[in-house]
């Protein structure tokens, strides 16, 4: 079966977007899923969260021309690989959007990770800017990460219709492949609100996980750990786990759909 590619996408920053592309790629590896994060960040935070250095090869590389073999960077967790990130790659914005056909560079460089990797998590910036129009254009699908506060509805708006966009003029194929509700203060009326809300509009596509609020997981990226390696009996942990879980029952489901 082969494997399948999520870009982790939201405009509004601060929503667990590389913390939930970390921890989710974390339990699949664990799991005996091959899995594979691409950090298209400069920030390089997908990087250090797994205890790596932001540096050369990158996907500032991958993008400039070189095979993904060569900047495949094995982590010390089991069955889980990574392309870094390093503070050149904001500079690959401005290039992409001069080239011809820029839109698509990601695309063409990642030719066969769907038959190395069952899962390939790509970790875009917090903007619709070339990085992320690359991502999207060479996923499967879009993983939405949404904290739960006020102002989330309107930042989902804005990326329903940034998604609409690519796949009218870059990927047909492009659709959201879930919804994760993460900064969930089980305390408060508002997440219990904000929640019902998404779930309103996205229906099965949010997963029946919920991300919480935790000092643990907020810690972990720190000592350059993902949840389950730093506090598996955490709640943050937890939720991640059966949020990949329910993200493998989606992925087979799928494949045996379009089969």
């Amino acid at each position: 079966m082969p494997g399948t590619v999520l870009a982790l996408a939201n405009q509004k920053g601060g929503v667990g977007k590389t913390t939930t592309a970390v921890n989710l790629a974390a339990c699949l590896a664990e799991a005996g899923a091959k899995t594979l994060v691409v950090d298209l960040d400069p920030q390089a935070n997908a990087t250090s969260g797994l205890g790596e250095r932001p540096e050369s090869p990158s996907s500032y590389d991958l993008l400039d021309g070189a095979p993904l073999a060569d900047v495949l960077h094995a982590t010390r967790f089991p069955n889980l690989s990574l392309v870094r990130s390093q503070p050149e790659l904001a500079g690959a914005a401005v290039e992409l959007a001069e080239r011809p056909d820029g839109e698509r560079y990601l695309a063409d460089a990642l030719g066969g990770v769907r038959e190395q990797f069952e899962f390939t998590f790509l970790d875009c910036p917090p903007s619709l800017g070339p990085l992320t129009v690359n991502a999207l254009a060479a996923a499967d699908a879009v993983l939405v990460p949404v904290q739960a506060e006020y102002y989330a509805l309107e930042g989902l708006a804005q990326l329903t219709r940034s998604i609409e966009l690519v796949r009218t003029r870059l990927n047909s194929s492009l659709r959201i492949g879930g919804v994760l509700l993460t900064m969930v203060d089980g305390r408060t009326r508002l997440s219990a609100e904000v929640a019902a809300e998404v779930r309103k509009h996205f229906g099965e596509l949010v997963f029946e996980a919920q991300v919480p609020r935790s000092v643990r997981l907020a810690e972990a990226p720190s000592h350059g750990l993902p949840a389950i390696a730093y506090d598996r009996r955490s709640s943050g942990a937890d939720a991640y786990w059966r949020a990949a879980m329910e993200l493998v029952d989606r992925h087979r489901v799928g494949k045996a759909v379009a089969a």
